[in-house]
């Protein structure tokens, strides 16, 4: 959610941290602010800002120079967006600044604690605590005084300190947000995302939960909150710079839906067996013998990935034959479900440090659980958390609204469930099918972007609506789901989606020319009953937009799909629902990469 960004070296550090705190934009923030000093400098020196980047660079004068410095994009949790609740916070005597991503649980208590000691405070965020607690320890050096600090906190931190007394040095920590090292030629970086690091250095460290970092202009350590050292060794970004640039688009949406194409050939890449009808996933670590030992699937993700979860799901039993369910991982680490030892539990999250698939990984490990993690960032938190799993290859994604992920972790799925199938009991010949039909999704997808002109018509016919109905059976009703989230997400409309065999149980009452309802019509052995709800619908003067196989009779305008397989056609049917939320807001002029109130990744609870 927030995002953090430090450096270290011989660089005037302003511009660095600006640029990087642009890189982070994307993750959804309120208010932003930036703290400097160098060996040279006599104390600290902080400019903070509500609103935008912009906004922050604006207000920092000529004469901002330093060679050390952290800088933060604030989401409000703990207080209202202000200048005064935006971080870094600085302590009474201007010594020491820190910059906090997650939640501080016992923040209230600490602060009445800090205000019955004296300590007077100037904002209304849990952070400030944990700025007091680290300047009034009695440690002689900095490591030790944040250590202090930690000890007394609950909840979560992703941290960078500064201190004006150790100008040669942050002091970094962990403990359930995600803190990045970025290691260079004599300085050195610090941020919550690779985004904001890859300009400058592909050298990367990623901290696991309790673990800090001290970092110099030359050199780095890391060692546990407890102090015992710890071997942590740089390995290579994927990506370069240019993979989180534009492209020559508007928005990042609209380049990550056209990059959909390219993105499920990489996930596709190198994994298909057509010898044995089957597909590698060599990142399972899973063979026969121990496949043929799971009873059920259990899925756990949040927003888009539970909806991505609800299709894979649906894929896995009709495949595999595997009993399989999707369920929010918030819902699941807190209704003290059963962990059966016959189930596989599968954790699905784009950024790999989404908190509540995180912490449900943490408890369903700590009862013996066996968990798969699908994700898209190599080294994050979920995966190096998970015994195993697939990565989706869908490259970054810079929109807080999922869209090439999403579809990318529906392929993943599609892949999983035809490697558990061909163990168990889906024949060669059905192998070859699905194979045939992974196959053709690129080209497939890039049929569907072909139809964007006619989409955008038909988004601007639905923009004024106030509310919209959205629906599907069996395979397409988490379509629907995902299809009214997205809509929801970016243009602020309202929308429901419900299964389209439970209209005549109470959804029908809402029916009528202004609500418009958009059905998901595969060309399956259902098809005549979605034809009836349409025929339900249309009886009630309802507005229909069908995204279907074919041209529907009683839809006012209808968006045709190619048709693939069966089991595959839901990866194929949200597309143009992607557009037709991208285009409606558009229309409705929103903040499409930033819609309000989001983040990106969330990594509080």
């Amino acid at each position: 959610m927030c995002g953090i960004v430090g450096y270290i070296g011989r660089r005037d550090v302003a511009p660095l941290l600006l640029e990087g705190l642009q890189r982070l934009e994307y993750r959804g923030y309120d208010s932003a602010g930036i703290v400097i000093t160098s060996p040279k400098a006599a104390g600290l020196k902080m400019v903070k800002a509500k609103g935008r980047v912009r906004d922050l660079e604006a207000k920092v004068p000529a004469r901002f120079k330093g060679t050390t410095g952290i800088a933060h994009t604030r989401w409000a949790t703990h207080g209202a967006p202000s200048d005064e609740n935006a971080h870094p916070h600085m302590s009474g005597d201007d010594k020491v600044a820190v910059v906090h991503n997650g939640i501080i649980d016992n923040a209230a208590e600490l602060r009445a604690k800090l205000v019955a000691e004296g300590v007077t405070f100037l904002s209304e965020t849990d952070t400030e605590v944990l700025t007091h607690l680290v300047a009034r320890s009695r440690a002689t050096d900095l490591e030790d005084k944040v250590r202090d600090a930690l000890r007394l906190v609950e909840g979560t931190y992703g941290i960078a300190v500064v201190h004006a007394d150790f100008p040669d040095r942050i002091v970094v920590a962990r403990n359930g947000s995600p803190v990045v090292l970025g290691i260079g030629d004599k300085e050195m970086f610090v941020a919550s995302d690779i985004a904001a690091l890859v300009s400058h250095t592909r050298q990367v460290v990623t901290l696991d939960d309790g673990e800090m970092a001290t970092l110099k202009a030359d050199d780095f350590r890391t060692y546990t909150t407890e102090g015992t050292r710890t071997t942590a060794s740089p390995t290579t970004v994927e990506y370069e710079a240019a993979s989180y640039d534009m492209g020559g688009h508007d928005t990042y949406m609209h380049k990550e839906i056209f990059e959909q194409a390219d993105a499920v050939d990489r996930v596709l890449r190198g994994r298909i067996d057509d010898r044995f009808s089957t597909v590698h996933l060599g990142g399972l670590n899973l063979d026969a013998r121990e496949a043929r030992t799971v009873r059920r699937v259990k899925i756990l993700g949040c927003g888009t990935s539970y909806h991505a979860g609800l299709i894979g799901a649906q894929m896995i039993e009709e495949l595999a034959r595997i009993p399989a369910d999707a369920e929010p991982a918030s819902e699941f680490r807190y209704r003290n479900a059963v962990v059966d030892p016959d189930t596989l539990y599968i954790a699905v999250s784009q950024s790999g440090e989404t908190y509540d698939v995180l912490a449900a990984v943490q408890e369903l490990k700590r009862k013996g659980a066996r968990v798969f993690g699908v994700v898209n960032v190599v080294g994050s938190a979920i995966a190096r958390e998970s015994d195993a799993g697939v990565y989706v290859h869908a490259g970054p994604e810079v929109c807080v609204v999922s869209t090439k992920c999403f579809t990318n972790t529906t392929v993943a799925f599609a892949l999983l469930a035809l490697h558990l199938g061909r163990i168990r009991d889906l024949s060669v010949a059905d192998g070859k099918r699905i194979i045939e039909g992974l196959r053709k999704l690129p080209a497939q997808i890039t049929a569907i972007l072909e139809q964007e002109a006619e989409i955008k018509k038909i988004a601007e016919e639905y923009a004024d609506a106030r509310s919209m109905m959205f629906i599907g059976r069996v395979r397409g009703y988490p379509v629907a789901r995902e299809a009214s989230l997205k809509l929801k997400e970016v243009s602020y409309i309202h929308a429901e989606a419900y299964p389209a065999s439970e209209l005549k149980h109470g959804p029908l009452a809402l029916i009528e020319p202004a609500l418009p309802t958009v059905a998901i019509v595969p060309d399956d052995d259902l098809l005549e009953k979605n034809r009836a709800a349409l025929e339900e619908i249309k009886a009630r003067s309802g507005r229909i937009l069908a995204v279907a196989h074919q041209e529907q009779e009683k839809a006012d305008r209808t968006i045709v799909v190619p048709k693939n397989e069966d089991e595959l056609d839901p990866i194929l049917l949200g597309i143009p629902l992607q557009l037709l939320a991208y285009h409606t807001a558009l229309a409705l002029g929103r903040d499409i990469d930033k819609p309000r109130n989001l983040a990106k990744s969330v990594t509080v609870e």
